[in-house]
Parts: structure tokens; C-alpha cells; sequence
């Protein structure tokens, strides 16, 4: 499949990395992105279930950020119209290939300027994007600009503290191999309340947050103390604390 393209900003952290897992987005167990596939088996049906009951279930959907289309795809396998914009074309090329209703509209863009008219969209999706980005504010905003009147906007992300910068930083660089400095910039973490702001003065309304985590009482956890990778069945659970980890929606109530 061709990946379309348009001007991208570079403006994102660890890019390189991004460009050149090719096939290990999908395979690797000894590289952080293992966390992520993980952490999307306990995000995505939730989100997909809140399409489903406030927009339908043929929805309009942007990604962005969309790395390998590890929600992309499976917003499509559930019938609904998804496009994925990021800046790592070879992620883009591997997000295409595992799209199995050869559906998914893949695009390299910017996305502090997306390439979409005003309205375009039901749903617009940032996951793991707004810790990577040093003006997250002008994303949001352009989630809302292509964002129809009563869409909704879902973001998850890092909270900055200590507890954060203990567990998701320092664990990562201790407890998961090939993970580099780049991988996380603490000073790039978002407090709660500065998305809730930000959100806010883009003409949108916070819905709910979430917090997530790993669960520690399973055997697939103290594996990965004792090994460095990440098993297969390591598992997330919600928790009512946004201290670590966070997810969260809005809807877009009126213009910016």
C-alpha cells in the first residue's frame, strides 16, 4: 500500500527509533514499544465501546500519531472509517501492511498542521502522542479544528511528578532493554490539569479521566523484572489514580 504524503514537522522526540523498528512495532518483547502493544489491549476495546455509544458505529476516525496503526487498524476491523497521520513513514508502511481490511488511509503529515478542512472528522485519536511533542496546545487545537460539533477527542499520556518520573522513566531504563534516554523526556510529561486547560481554550470539554497501569501481582510482571522483556500476556488494569499513566476524553461543545 502507498502511504500519502505531505510537509511534516520533525518536532517529535525518539523519531529515529520510530522509523526503524519496521516489523518489531509488531514483535519485539525487548524494546518499550512491547509496553505499548500491551497497554493498547486494555485501551483500545474501551475506547472503540465509547465510539460505539456517544457517535455510532460508523464513525469517522483520525489518528494521529498513529505509529504502526496499533488502534487504527482495529477501529477499522470494527467498521468504522480511519485515517492515520504520522511523521515516521517506515512506521506508516508497517501500520498499512497489518491493516487487514485494507482500508486504513495512511498519510505522513504534520500534525500541528493537519492537511484536513474544518469539520472533518467524528473522532480525533492522540495516544502516547502529547509526551513526545514540545507544543502539545497546538495539537489539541487541531484536533478541534477538524473535529465536528459534538466529536470527541481521546488523548492518553504521562503525568509529571516524581512518582511518574521513578516509575515510567527510571523503571523503563532499569527494567526494559533498548530503552534510551529519548524514549521519555520527563519535562514533556503533562500534569492533568494543563490538558484540562488546554482542552478547555480549544473550545472542548474533559469527559472523563482515567488512570492506567501495569498490574504487579501477575507471574508475566516479575518475569520482566527478571528478564528485561516484556511477555506476551503482560497486562494493564484502569485505576482511579492519574498519577502515572493517564487516559482520557472530550467533546468538542463549541468553536475555539
Amino acid at each position: 500500500m502507498q502511504v500519502e504524503r505531505t510537509n511534516v514537522n520533525r518536532d517529535i522526540t525518539d523519531k529515529e527509533k520510530y522509523q526503524q523498528l519496521g516489523q518489531r512495532w509488531y514483535d519485539a518483547s525487548d524494546d518499550p514499544i512491547a509496553l505499548l502493544r500491551s497497554q493498547n489491549q486494555l485501551t483500545t476495546p474501551w475506547i472503540l465501546a465509547e465510539i460505539r455509544k456517544y457517535i455510532g458505529y460508523h464513525a469517522e476516525i483520525l489518528d494521529i500519531g498513529c505509529g504502526a496503526g496499533f488502534f487504527a487498524n482495529e477501529a477499522a476491523k470494527a467498521e468504522h472509517k480511519v485515517t492515520g497521520v504520522d511523521i515516521a513513514e517506515n512506521a506508516l508502511q508497517v501500520a498499512a501492511a497489518h491493516d487487514e481490511t485494507k482500508s486504513v488511509r495512511y498519510m505522513a503529515a504534520d500534525a500541528y498542521a493537519l492537511p484536513f478542512a474544518r469539520e472533518s472528522f467524528d473522532v480525533v485519536v492522540a495516544m502516547d502522542l502529547l509526551e513526545h511533542v514540545s507544543d502539545p496546545q497546538k495539537i489539541i487545537f487541531e484536533a478541534s479544528r477538524v473535529l465536528r460539533p459534538g466529536g470527541l477527542f481521546f488523548f492518553h499520556t504521562f503525568n509529571r511528578n516524581r512518582w511518574s518520573f521513578l516509575f515510567v522513566i527510571k523503571g523503563m531504563q532499569w527494567f526494559v532493554k533498548n530503552t534510551t534516554r529519548e524514549t521519555h523526556v520527563y519535562s514533556l510529561f503533562r500534569k492533568p490539569q494543563e490538558v484540562d486547560e488546554w482542552v478547555n481554550n480549544a473550545g472542548m470539554d474533559i469527559q472523563i479521566m482515567r488512570g492506567t497501569a501495569p498490574i504487579i501481582f501477575q507471574k508475566a510482571f516479575w518475569k520482566l523484572l527478571r528478564t528485561r522483556e516484556v511477555p506476551k500476556n503482560f497486562k494493564f488494569k484502569w485505576t482511579k489514580s492519574t498519577s502515572s499513566s493517564y487516559l482520557g476524553y472530550a467533546k468538542k461543545l463549541r468553536e475555539h
